[in-house]
Protein backbone atom coordinates (compact mmCIF):
# COMPACT_ATOMS: atom_id res chain seq x y z
CA UNK A 1 0.00 0.00 0.00
CA UNK A 2 2.84 2.37 0.73
CA UNK A 3 4.83 1.15 -2.23
CA UNK A 4 2.98 3.13 -4.87
CA UNK A 5 5.22 6.16 -5.28
CA UNK A 6 6.30 5.94 -1.65
CA UNK A 7 2.87 7.18 -0.53
CA UNK A 8 2.56 7.97 3.17
CA UNK A 9 -0.65 9.25 4.76
CA UNK A 10 -1.00 12.58 6.51
CA UNK A 11 -4.06 11.24 8.33
CA UNK A 12 -5.61 7.89 9.23
CA UNK A 13 -9.23 7.50 10.28
CA UNK A 14 -10.61 4.46 12.07
CA UNK A 15 -14.01 2.84 12.27
CA UNK A 16 -15.04 2.33 15.91
CA UNK A 17 -16.92 -0.97 16.25
CA UNK A 18 -14.80 -4.07 15.62
CA UNK A 19 -11.87 -1.87 14.59
CA UNK A 20 -10.96 0.22 17.63
CA UNK A 21 -13.17 -1.60 20.11
CA UNK A 22 -15.63 -4.44 20.34
CA UNK A 23 -18.38 -5.66 22.62
CA UNK A 24 -18.74 -9.13 24.08
CA UNK A 25 -21.73 -10.22 21.99
CA UNK A 26 -25.07 -9.38 23.57
CA UNK A 27 -23.80 -7.63 26.69
CA UNK A 28 -25.25 -4.20 25.90
CA UNK A 29 -28.57 -5.73 24.87
CA UNK A 30 -28.65 -7.72 28.11
CA UNK A 31 -27.99 -4.54 30.05
CA UNK A 32 -30.94 -2.82 28.35
CA UNK A 33 -33.13 -5.86 28.88
CA UNK A 34 -32.38 -6.06 32.61
CA UNK A 35 -33.00 -2.32 33.01
CA UNK A 36 -36.37 -2.51 31.28
CA UNK A 37 -37.52 -5.55 33.25
CA UNK A 38 -36.60 -3.79 36.48
CA UNK A 39 -38.42 -0.57 35.59
CA UNK A 40 -41.52 -2.41 34.34
CA UNK A 41 -41.69 -4.60 37.44
CA UNK A 42 -41.22 -1.60 39.70
CA UNK A 43 -44.15 0.12 37.98
CA UNK A 44 -46.33 -2.97 38.23
CA UNK A 45 -46.45 -3.55 34.48
CA UNK A 46 -46.45 -7.28 33.73
CA UNK A 47 -44.40 -8.15 30.63
CA UNK A 48 -42.73 -11.48 29.92
CA UNK A 49 -38.94 -11.30 29.48
CA UNK A 50 -39.16 -12.92 26.06
CA UNK A 51 -41.57 -10.21 24.89
CA UNK A 52 -38.95 -7.57 25.74
CA UNK A 53 -36.36 -9.51 23.77
CA UNK A 54 -38.74 -9.72 20.81
CA UNK A 55 -39.39 -5.97 20.99
CA UNK A 56 -35.66 -5.27 21.07
CA UNK A 57 -35.12 -7.58 18.11
CA UNK A 58 -37.76 -5.71 16.13
CA UNK A 59 -36.09 -2.39 17.00
CA UNK A 60 -32.73 -3.75 15.83
CA UNK A 61 -34.23 -4.92 12.55
CA UNK A 62 -35.73 -1.45 12.04
CA UNK A 63 -32.33 0.09 12.75
CA UNK A 64 -30.64 -2.17 10.21
CA UNK A 65 -33.15 -1.21 7.53
CA UNK A 66 -32.65 2.49 8.29
CA UNK A 67 -28.87 2.08 8.33
CA UNK A 68 -28.87 0.52 4.87
CA UNK A 69 -31.16 3.32 3.64
CA UNK A 70 -28.87 5.92 5.31
CA UNK A 71 -31.71 7.24 7.46
CA UNK A 72 -30.87 8.04 11.06
CA UNK A 73 -32.45 5.70 13.62
CA UNK A 74 -31.22 6.66 17.07
CA UNK A 75 -31.74 5.16 20.50
CA UNK A 76 -34.81 7.24 21.37
CA UNK A 77 -36.58 6.09 18.19
CA UNK A 78 -35.51 2.51 18.85
CA UNK A 79 -36.92 2.66 22.39
CA UNK A 80 -40.21 4.08 21.08
CA UNK A 81 -40.34 1.29 18.49
CA UNK A 82 -39.70 -1.36 21.16
CA UNK A 83 -42.38 0.10 23.43
CA UNK A 84 -44.89 -0.02 20.61
CA UNK A 85 -43.97 -3.64 19.93
CA UNK A 86 -44.54 -4.54 23.58
CA UNK A 87 -48.19 -3.62 23.14
CA UNK A 88 -48.74 -2.52 26.74
CA UNK A 89 -49.87 0.87 27.97
CA UNK A 90 -47.28 2.71 30.07
CA UNK A 91 -47.57 6.19 31.57
CA UNK A 92 -45.48 8.97 30.04
CA UNK A 93 -43.08 9.16 32.97
CA UNK A 94 -42.33 5.43 32.74
CA UNK A 95 -41.86 5.69 28.98
CA UNK A 96 -39.32 8.45 29.60
CA UNK A 97 -37.44 6.31 32.12
CA UNK A 98 -37.44 3.32 29.79
CA UNK A 99 -36.14 5.48 26.95
CA UNK A 100 -33.41 6.93 29.15
CA UNK A 101 -32.38 3.44 30.28
CA UNK A 102 -32.25 2.20 26.69
CA UNK A 103 -30.21 5.15 25.44
CA UNK A 104 -27.95 5.26 28.49
CA UNK A 105 -26.98 1.58 28.61
CA UNK A 106 -23.60 2.35 27.02
CA UNK A 107 -22.65 5.08 29.48
CA UNK A 108 -19.68 3.96 31.61
CA UNK A 109 -19.84 0.57 29.87
CA UNK A 110 -16.43 -1.02 29.39
CA UNK A 111 -15.84 -2.35 25.90
CA UNK A 112 -12.73 -4.23 24.83
CA UNK A 113 -9.94 -2.71 22.80
CA UNK A 114 -8.94 -4.61 19.68
CA UNK A 115 -5.53 -6.29 20.02
CA UNK A 116 -2.52 -4.00 19.54
CA UNK A 117 -4.67 -0.95 18.74
CA UNK A 118 -3.12 1.23 21.46
CA UNK A 119 0.41 0.47 20.22
CA UNK A 120 -0.70 1.17 16.65
CA UNK A 121 -2.33 4.52 17.49
CA UNK A 122 0.65 5.71 19.51
CA UNK A 123 3.07 4.74 16.74
CA UNK A 124 1.03 6.63 14.15
CA UNK A 125 0.69 9.69 16.38
CA UNK A 126 4.43 9.68 17.10
CA UNK A 127 5.04 9.69 13.33
CA UNK A 128 3.04 12.91 13.05
CA UNK A 129 -0.07 11.33 11.53
CA UNK A 130 -3.39 12.96 12.38
CA UNK A 131 -5.87 10.44 13.73
CA UNK A 132 -9.64 10.44 13.35
CA UNK A 133 -12.73 8.29 13.86
CA UNK A 134 -15.57 7.68 11.41
CA UNK A 135 -18.26 5.71 13.26
CA UNK A 136 -21.75 4.50 12.43
CA UNK A 137 -23.54 4.65 15.77
CA UNK A 138 -26.03 1.96 16.74
CA UNK A 139 -27.91 2.52 20.01
CA UNK A 140 -24.88 3.82 21.93
CA UNK A 141 -24.17 7.50 21.36
CA UNK A 142 -20.94 9.00 20.14
CA UNK A 143 -20.63 10.78 23.49
CA UNK A 144 -20.67 7.47 25.34
CA UNK A 145 -18.26 5.82 22.88
CA UNK A 146 -15.80 8.69 23.26
CA UNK A 147 -16.20 8.36 27.01
CA UNK A 148 -14.87 4.81 26.83
CA UNK A 149 -11.83 5.92 24.83
CA UNK A 150 -11.26 8.75 27.27
CA UNK A 151 -11.32 6.37 30.25
CA UNK A 152 -8.72 4.24 28.49
CA UNK A 153 -6.50 7.28 27.87
CA UNK A 154 -6.84 7.05 24.07
CA UNK A 155 -9.22 9.86 23.17
CA UNK A 156 -6.41 12.39 23.45
CA UNK A 157 -4.65 10.69 20.53
CA UNK A 158 -7.45 11.62 18.13
CA UNK A 159 -7.58 14.99 16.42
CA UNK A 160 -11.20 14.79 15.28
CA UNK A 161 -14.10 12.48 14.53
CA UNK A 162 -17.41 11.94 12.78
CA UNK A 163 -20.05 9.95 14.70
CA UNK A 164 -23.22 9.35 12.71
CA UNK A 165 -25.59 10.54 15.45
CA UNK A 166 -23.79 13.89 15.43
CA UNK A 167 -23.02 14.21 11.70
CA UNK A 168 -26.43 13.00 10.52
CA UNK A 169 -25.26 10.44 7.94
CA UNK A 170 -23.93 6.91 7.95
CA UNK A 171 -21.06 5.53 5.93
CA UNK A 172 -20.61 5.08 2.98
CA UNK A 173 -21.90 8.65 2.52
CA UNK A 174 -19.08 11.00 1.58
CA UNK A 175 -20.25 13.46 4.23
CA UNK A 176 -19.13 11.17 7.04
CA UNK A 177 -15.56 11.03 5.76
CA UNK A 178 -15.53 14.70 4.74
CA UNK A 179 -16.58 15.76 8.24
CA UNK A 180 -13.77 13.73 9.80
CA UNK A 181 -11.07 15.06 7.48
CA UNK A 182 -12.34 18.62 7.97
CA UNK A 183 -12.03 18.07 11.72
CA UNK A 184 -8.41 17.01 11.12
CA UNK A 185 -7.67 20.38 9.56
CA UNK A 186 -8.92 19.83 6.04
CA UNK A 187 -6.67 16.91 5.07
CA UNK A 188 -7.25 16.07 1.36
CA UNK A 189 -8.72 12.57 0.94
CA UNK A 190 -5.86 11.49 -1.31
CA UNK A 191 -3.52 12.04 1.66
CA UNK A 192 -5.58 9.91 4.05
CA UNK A 193 -6.36 6.27 4.76
CA UNK A 194 -9.36 4.76 6.51
CA UNK A 195 -9.33 1.53 8.52
CA UNK A 196 -12.54 -0.43 9.05
CA UNK A 197 -14.08 -3.87 8.94
CA UNK A 198 -17.07 -3.59 6.58
CA UNK A 199 -16.86 -3.56 2.80
CA UNK A 200 -20.19 -1.78 2.21
CA UNK A 201 -19.58 1.11 4.57
CA UNK A 202 -15.87 1.44 5.40
CA UNK A 203 -14.18 0.26 2.22
CA UNK A 204 -16.70 1.50 -0.36
CA UNK A 205 -17.14 4.80 1.48
CA UNK A 206 -13.44 5.56 1.88
CA UNK A 207 -12.53 4.56 -1.65
CA UNK A 208 -15.47 6.45 -3.09
CA UNK A 209 -14.28 9.58 -1.29
CA UNK A 210 -10.75 9.19 -2.64
CA UNK A 211 -9.06 7.75 0.46
CA UNK A 212 -6.98 4.60 0.67
CA UNK A 213 -8.91 1.83 2.43
CA UNK A 214 -7.67 -0.82 4.86
CA UNK A 215 -9.98 -3.69 5.82
CA UNK A 216 -9.28 -4.89 9.35
CA UNK A 217 -10.22 -8.54 9.93
CA UNK A 218 -8.84 -9.08 13.43
CA UNK A 219 -12.27 -9.18 15.09
CA UNK A 220 -14.74 -9.67 12.23
CA UNK A 221 -13.92 -10.78 8.69
CA UNK A 222 -16.40 -9.35 6.18
CA UNK A 223 -14.92 -11.46 3.38
CA UNK A 224 -18.35 -12.19 1.87
CA UNK A 225 -19.68 -8.69 2.41
CA UNK A 226 -21.19 -6.53 -0.29
CA UNK A 227 -18.64 -4.05 -1.60
CA UNK A 228 -15.10 -3.65 -2.91
CA UNK A 229 -12.00 -5.04 -1.26
CA UNK A 230 -9.60 -2.84 0.63
CA UNK A 231 -6.29 -1.64 -0.76
CA UNK A 232 -4.88 -3.62 2.15
CA UNK A 233 -6.35 -6.39 4.32
CA UNK A 234 -4.75 -7.06 7.69
CA UNK A 235 -5.55 -8.91 10.89
CA UNK A 236 -2.95 -7.31 13.16
CA UNK A 237 -3.01 -3.61 14.04
CA UNK A 238 0.67 -3.82 14.96
CA UNK A 239 1.46 -4.22 11.26
CA UNK A 240 -0.48 -1.16 10.09
CA UNK A 241 2.15 1.57 10.60
CA UNK A 242 4.78 -0.29 8.57
CA UNK A 243 2.22 -1.14 5.89
CA UNK A 244 1.52 2.58 5.54
CA UNK A 245 5.24 3.40 5.35
CA UNK A 246 5.34 4.67 8.92
CA UNK A 247 7.02 3.46 12.09
CA UNK A 248 9.69 0.78 12.11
Amino acid sequence: MSGRGGWRPSAVTFDFWNTLCFEEIGTLAARRHAAWLGLLEEAGVAVRPDRVWEAFGSAWNAHQAAWHANRQFLADEAAAHALEQLGVAVPDDLAERLTAAFAGAGEHFELRLTPAIEECLRTLAAAGVKLGIVCDVGFTSGVHLRGFLDRRGLLELFDGWAFSDEVGVYKPAAGAFRHALDALGGVPPEQAAHVGDLKRTDIAGARGFGMRAVRYVGVFDDADGDGPEGDLVLADHAKLPAALGLGD
